[in-house]
């Protein structure tokens, strides 16, 4: 996958008429190009950013169909997420894992309710389910959990969930429309609709923001996939449109994995503001989150706020022997959920729904809204199934249910290797060819030079803020390793692109604000 071949394509395709072009390469863009690609039709896709530099690269790390929606009597979307679940953990084992989660028991009470609505869950999700769900008594909940709280403790039950790795997830389907034949294009931002005399849509103008290239795109079906900020494109369709989208922000604390212990994730299924809280594994580390906040304006970088760390950290104290403080936080990130905007005022965000939404303009501009990400292939497929209406068209029956992602293997290696699947061979060769490659970018952590030089060639890495947060993870595993891990990464990547040093110091200037706002100050 390289943006170079990419933007050469749209350079000499000016005249071709696209069957769908998409605007937004995070959970919801990418579903929507992967299943049109599975369906045979032509697509290029392009993100004003890099791919899931928004919501899709700060989620809770989990593939699951929430427990939560299943209490709320959303029976429609937790059966639609359960199956699948189950079909991201059978076509990208590389990304997704088998994750056991345990529900702290502290009354009887609890007990019942969590237990015959866990039974409900794991039946619910027939031939895909993961595990069975138990009860298991207090002595095996503090030997699985070690740092729980035990007063009071009566047991834990114990479920099943699909845990992965957001960004590389959306790489990986990235990479995968790409050998489909798809165009994807990061760091192109839309900057016009078209239309015909009718007033239908016929395509978009962009700009490259790396060459600064203005381009032309025509195409049958144009999809507003961008998530929190559709309200700017459905603004570019039909200027003083009603407000559809209504941002959430939810918030996220990283720590050492010691403050949970064991490999388990757990699960508080009510905390004082009536949401969920999880504390997950992630690559080593402990995700602990989420919060609920409306917001006003969508951000690219949103940040944290105060009571939203202090909720987090009260939450996970109350539950944990070992109490994390401020000064533990290795890592703080926050993403914006794109839900839509309530009729009446005053509903609460956890009230309102986490289906998706398909609406289509008069100028037959189709935006896809809500959903999550479990959900992202459905909702792909269900956006694309509107091309027969928009184009008068016929197409193909959706394939996408069976694609494998790119990196498909059977055995992923064992360690931080894994998220590449089968490309971890190359990367093995490479060192192999390039000794000197095997230097660790930071000493604390093993990712190396030959996995950046990777990425650069392999994966449209075009920044180091790319690299660092969204390709290595680690500027939400370790903010201030990845500060430290910033000139040599940078450097590095100038070597490989042929950048010189104004390049660097631009790079690392941009690179720092951002970096500084996933560290908590104390």
């Amino acid at each position: 996958m390289n943006r170079s071949i990419s933007l050469k394509r749209l350079k000499e395709s000016q005249e071709k008429i696209w069957d769908v072009a998409v605007i937004g390469g995070g959970a919801s863009g990418f579903g929507v190009a992967l299943d049109a690609l599975s369906r045979g039709l032509s697509v290029v896709l392009l993100d004003k950013s890099d791919f899931a530099k928004g919501t899709s690269s700060r989620s809770t790390k989990l593939l699951h169909g929430g427990v939560r929606y299943l209490a709320q009597g959303d029976v429609g979307l937790v059966l639609e997420a359960l199956k699948e679940r189950g079909r991201l953990l059978v076509n990208a084992p590389h990304l997704t894992y088998n994750q056991p989660f345990i529900i702290p028991i502290y009354t009887w009470f609890d007990k019942l309710q969590y237990s015959v609505g866990l039974k409900l869950y794991d039946w619910m999700a027939g031939k895909w389910r993961l595990g069975k769900s138990r009860f298991i008594n207090k002595k095996e909940t503090i030997a699985r959990l070690p740092q729980i709280k035990q007063e009071g403790l009566k047991g834990g039950v114990v479920y099943r969930d699909g845990q992965f790795d957001d960004a590389r997830m959306i790489i990986a389907v990235a990479q995968t429309c790409d050998e489909l034949g798809g165009c994807v294009l990061n760091y192109a931002k839309v900057t016009g609709l078209t239309k015909d005399e009718k007033g239908k849509l016929n395509g978009l103008k962009f700009v490259d923001q790396i060459e600064d290239n203005h381009l032309h795109i025509k195409a049958k079906m144009v999809v507003n996939a961008t998530g929190v900020f559709a309200d700017k494109i459905l603004q570019m369709d039909q200027p003083g449109v009603r407000k559809s989208i209504q941002p959430s922000q939810g918030i996220h604390l990283v720590f050492d994995q010691s403050f949970l212990g064991g490999k388990d994730a757990l699960m508080i299924p009510k905390t004082s503001d009536g949401r969920v809280l999880f504390a997950v594994p992630w690559h080593g580390k402990l995700v602990v989150g989420t919060t609920d906040t409306l917001v006003d304006k969508a951000k690219l970088e949103p940040e944290a706020l105060e009571k939203e760390i202090n909720f987090v950290l009260e939450t996970a104290q109350a539950y944990l022997t070992k109490k994390p403080m401020r000064s533990d936080v290795l890592s703080v990130f926050a993403g914006l959920r794109p839900l839509a905007a309530p009729k009446e005022k005053g509903a609460k965000t956890k009230e309102i729904s986490r289906s998706h939404k398909v609406i289509v303009s008069d100028s037959n501009l189709v935006t896809i809204t809500g959903g999550k990400w479990t959900t992202f292939r459905k909702m792909g497929e269900d956006t694309v199934e509107y091309f027969t209406k928009v184009t008068g068209e016929s197409m193909k029956a959706s394939k996408s249910a069976d694609q494998k992602l790119h990196g498909f293997t059977e055995n992923p290696e064992e360690g931080h290797l894994s998220v590449y699947g089968s490309d971890a061979t190359q990367i093995k060769f490479m060192i192999k060819d390039h000794p000197e490659w095997a230097e660790k970018l930071h000493p604390n952590h093993p990712y190396t030079i030959a996995e950046l030089i990777w990425m650069v060639r392999n994966e449209m890495a075009v920044k180091l803020e790319d690299v660092v947060s969204r390709r290595f993870r680690i500027m939400l595993l370790d903010a201030k390793a990845a500060k430290e891990m910033g000139p040599k990464a940078a450097k590095v990547m100038a070597e490989e692109m042929g950048k010189g040093e104004d390049w660097i110091a631009n790079e690392l200037e941009e690179f720092e604000k951002t970096v500084n706002k996933y560290i908590i100050t104390q």
